[in-house]
């Protein structure tokens, strides 16, 4: 009982000092400017205490969706003048934000989950802000991209976000195999409604990688299956998931390049070009060290003069 209350006092604690954290930082005035904030991608307490006071400060608001982000507004009795700016509108409504940080005012812009520019509205406002000498500030906080990436057990020194695949099977094809050389993860959106074909497509264009699928992140169904591309495409197919979904691809599989390969590349190479040249374009083409590439090539050469001789 007495540990029970100890930590209800502790909880407390933590509770009060937040608090007081968030008055102080919505005391302060605030600088106009455009801030870009961060918001929850499913539970509602993943806002940072800087993105509450600059919600809550900010002369005007731009949402991807005003009523979508009265959910959140009104969850933290937020009140604010809202406009809409989203992919169908923007071009009109630009020119009234850059107006408003011409005015001096402070204008925030938010997207419907997560960091506003991953795949959401917002870059040429950003652009355009940036070249009227306007300040932009971004409030950092959620993402999918990253929720998603750190349990799926991939490798995470090197990861690629490709935002959503095209819906077009033939466009989805050509843009996997731009990305199949590409030596890190390789991070995805994807509807549910296209699931299972654009995951039928990883399978077919980069092969038996490693994979996962993440959905619904934050929120009390969350979800990250891990398997093949293939074997995930039959999950998708049963299962029929629901939510937006994440997919991550492990990067290219480790391969043996043999002396063999290299030098059946190289004998053609070199006939058009110097020794030098061919070594640098076989050791890019086939990921391997141009020393090893520079020392083959050399060695064939030599022996070619040796056959002349």
């Amino acid at each position: 009982m007495e540990e029970h209350i100890e930590a209800q006092g502790l909880h407390s604690g933590v509770a009060e000092r937040a608090g007081e954290v968030l008055s102080e930082l919505i005391a302060r005035p605030l600088p106009a400017g455009l801030y870009v904030v961060a918001t929850p991608i499913g539970n509602l307490a993943d806002i940072t205490l800087p993105a509450l006071s600059v919600l809550a400060r900010v002369d005007a608001l731009y949402c991807e969706d005003t009523r979508h982000s009265r959910t959140l507004l009104a969850h933290y009795a937020i009140s604010r003048p809202t406009r809409a700016y989203h992919e169908h509108n923007a071009e009109r409504e630009r020119p009234r934000v850059l107006a408003e940080l011409g005015a001096g005012k402070s204008v925030a812009l938010i997207s419907d989950a997560g960091t506003p520019l991953i795949s959401d509205p917002g870059y040429k406002l950003v652009r355009a802000a940036i070249a009227a000498g306007h300040p932009v500030t971004s409030l950092p906080g959620p993402s999918a991209l990253l929720a998603a990436l750190v349990p799926a057990g991939l490798a995470t020194d090197a990861f690629l976000f490709a935002g959503f695949l095209p819906p077009k099977p033939k466009a989805r094809q050509t843009r996997l195999e731009e990305l199949k050389a590409v030596p890190a993860a390789l991070v995805f959106f994807e509807a549910p409604s296209r699931l299972v074909e654009s995951l039928g497509d990883i399978a077919a264009v980069l092969g038996n990688r490693e994979a996962a699928v993440a959905r619904e992140l934050t929120k009390l169904h969350e979800e990250v299956r891990r398997g093949t591309p293939a074997e995930l495409s039959q999950w998708a197919a049963s299962a029929g998931p629901k939510g937006e979904m994440v997919i991550l691809v492990g990067p290219p599989l480790a391969t043996v390049v043999t002396d063999e390969a290299i030098t059946a590349r190289l004998e053609p190479l070199m006939t058009q070009m110097s020794l030098s040249d061919a070594a640098r374009a076989v050791a890019q083409e086939l990921g391997v060290p141009r020393s090893r590439a520079y020392d083959l090539a050399l060695a064939l050469q030599q022996g070619d003069r040796g056959r002349d001789r």
